[in-house]
């Protein structure tokens, strides 16, 4: 590896991480005509809307310091477009604005948080430093989250039990938008699932993925964007394959990955995150929406020593990179090594916000009376 990472074979990686020649990759997914901007403008700007929407400023500016991060790190499905799903949810009172999460249970490492119907971020940040606590006590450890609105990208969490030293795991559930496999109806949510630990020289190894092909969050750039999207992954009100993301919120279904693969992981889910935690089933009736949410950490001091199996994970992602790319000379990925090198690059040259993700934004922030994002030089939307 070069210095910054990249990989040191020219012409196959560049050296932010992205794949050149012929397109093949862009982690800025193909955003070519987006304006940049720094994370402290859309932060200030997230801070702002929320805090217009009637959210407390401390509030606020956690939910939007989280909404910014998934963009740093190139989940722009998490990121500020969700402002406006965000500003739905409060004029129909699914987000109480100024409700915040309480610890109500802690029995030994077992714990459980009342999101109490506010933003699901903090309750979920909560119910990570709750379950980092409780590890580093008793080895092992769970901690659930009920009445809590969209946590967002369960990546952060776990990435945030990796960097105190714990492997983490986190799964919810959510709205049913996804048809089972051998079906086209919506009756499972996406219920993501995601797992990270300690040891790789650019940071936490970190899983996050939709059981479901695409993240609804991507339907929502890919529509605003006007992209289709690719075949598999939706199908329209009647059943019908289709790639239109407007198809998808015209009563649609989101299919799940890897077929009856994804299908039966999202049913573990929808009995973890849903039942354990009390929010219940995304096909039943009666559920209320959100994320019932499940973190798991393990410590692990508590089982090996952590020096040493840092330097073993490190030798081990290091022959997996040199011994994986095979005769071909391919290029091998650790898990969360796209989305560190995206940070760094976004860092530097700022977050790119597409033309029709931005006027969405600014129909909200138009509204609320806020001013705009200052135009960047040389940019074609502002």
């Amino acid at each position: 590896m070069t210095s910054d990472g990249g990989r040191d074979r020219p012409g196959r990686y560049s050296a932010d991480g992205a794949r050149d020649g012929a397109g093949r990759y862009s982690p800025d997914g193909g955003q070519d005509e987006a304006a940049r901007y720094s994370a402290d403008e859309l932060t200030e700007l997230a801070t702002a809307t929320l805090g217009a929407l009637g959210t407390p400023v401390a509030i606020a500016a956690q939910v939007a310091r989280s909404l910014v991060l998934s963009n740093l790190v190139g989940h722009d499905s998490h990121g500020g477009i969700r402002l406006v799903q965000y500003s739905e949810f409060i004029a129909g009172g699914q987000i109480r604005p100024s409700a915040a999460a309480e610890v109500t249970s802690m029995r030994g490492a077992a714990g459980v948080v009342d999101g109490g119907w506010g933003f699901g971020k903090p309750a979920a940040q909560l119910e990570t430093g709750l379950a980092t606590r409780a590890a580093h006590d008793h080895a092992v450890a769970a901690v659930t989250v009920r009445d809590c609105n969209h946590v967002g990208r369960l990546g952060e969490y776990v990435a945030a039990l990796a960097d105190a030293g714990l492997m983490g795991m986190a799964f919810c559930n959510s709205g049913a938008v996804v048809a089972p496999f051998g079906g086209t109806g919506r009756a499972l949510g996406t219920n993501p699932f995601a797992w990270a630990a300690p040891g790789a020289l650019f940071g936490p190894l970190v899983v996050d993925f939709s059981t479901a092909g695409v993240a609804e969050g991507k339907l929502r750039v890919a529509a605003a964007e006007g992209r289709d999207v690719p075949d598999g992954l939706i199908v329209d009100a009647r059943g019908r394959p289709s790639v239109r993301p407007e198809d998808f919120f015209a009563g649609g279904a989101l299919l799940p990955f890897g077929g009856h693969k994804g299908s039966g992981m999202s049913v573990i889910i929808e009995l973890l995150g849903g039942l354990l935690t009390g929010m219940g089933t995304a096909c039943t009736p009666g559920y209320a929406g959100g994320n019932g949410t499940v973190l798991l950490a393990v410590d692990l001091a508590a089982f090996t020593d952590p020096h040493a199996y840092i330097d073993s994970a490190t030798e081990f992602c290091a022959r997996l990179v040199a011994v994986g790319a095979g005769p071909s000379g391919g290029i091998v990925l650790l898990p969360g090594e796209l989305e560190s090198r995206t940070h760094q690059r976004r860092l530097r040259e700022g977050i790119p916000v597409g033309r029709g993700v931005l006027g969405l934004i600014y129909e909200l922030t138009d509204r609320l009376g806020l001013p705009r994002l200052p135009a960047p030089a040389g940019s074609p939307v502002g």
